[in-house]
């Protein structure tokens, strides 16, 4: 069982940051969470693997789990600020960044507004322009309701915050970020220069095509395609498979690419 190192809240730009600590190591691992989620519905799987190597640094972004709120939207760009904020507070100068889903898009968004403190980056099923999502995605974020969202994450919200409101305001300023998603352009990834690994499942809601034209953008850029559906592979509550190996897999993989 991973072993919690430490825990609490970041004063940042206005926000209260949940972070958790797991392991020991040289260069911390920054775990960003995805839409919707907590540290433990998007990572709990993937912890105990990985904090047996590495030092984990999770956070909770802005509106989620134990993290505050303040009257702003959410956007990709404040979220890699505040990530940034959060690890001055720690007094961290540089990591390595591993998102998943919208946390993906973070981490590219960190990696190009704060460079100086990314040494690698791993993007997990995540998209940096509209075409990237599967068809009919944006049709369903315009008309979902927070009926739609999926139990586990509903449960795994109200777990570590019992704040009915709380869980409906985060769902609408995801669904919002989702509806109005901005494009980042070919220069922003091109920009990315730090050594990147980019993983999506074969039935993910990110087209494995458009992770393989991310991965022709980014220089250096390595591509791991791996069966099952958006998070499976990971662990992530809502879509593993009880008795798959995968999260293992994925584990090893990551440990690799950090190693190398």
């Amino acid at each position: 069982m991973e072993k919690l190192v430490g825990s609490g809240h970041a004063p940042v730009n206005g926000l209260k940051m949940y972070y958790e600590i797991y392991g020991e190591g040289a260069m911390p691992l920054v775990l960003i969470h995805g839409g919707g989620s907590t540290i433990q519905s998007t990572f709990s799987n993937l912890i105990p693997l990985l904090s047996a190597h590495h030092k984990l640094v999770a956070v909770e972004l802005q509106a989620h789990g134990r993290t505050s709120d303040r009257d702003s939207p959410e956007l990709f760009e404040q979220d890699a600020d505040d990530v940034a904020a959060m690890l001055g507070f720690l007094k961290i100068n540089k990591a390595d960044f591993l998102g998943f889903s919208n946390g993906g898009t973070t981490t590219l968004q960190i990696a190009i507004r704060h460079p100086g403190i990314v040494n690698k980056i791993i993007v997990i099923s995540a998209s940096y322009k509209r075409e990237g999502m599967i068809p009919g995605f944006f049709d369903g974020i315009k008309v979902a309701t927070l009926d739609d969202m999926p139990d586990s994450l509903k449960a795994a919200f109200l777990k570590v915050n019992p704040d009915h409101e709380r869980l409906q305001v985060m769902f609408e300023k995801d669904r919002s970020r989702m509806e109005h998603f901005q494009d980042m352009s070919d220069e922003d990834l091109a920009s990315i220069k730090v050594p990147t690994l980019l993983m999506v499942a074969d039935h993910d809601v990110v087209t494995t095509g458009h992770v393989l034209k991310m991965s022709q953008l980014i220089v250096g850029a390595r591509l791991v395609v791996l069966p099952g559906i958006h998070g499976s592979f990971i662990g992530e509550v809502g879509t593993v498979k009880k008795s798959s190996r995968l999260p293992e897999t994925s584990a090893e993989l990551i440990e690799e690419f950090l190693n190398d």
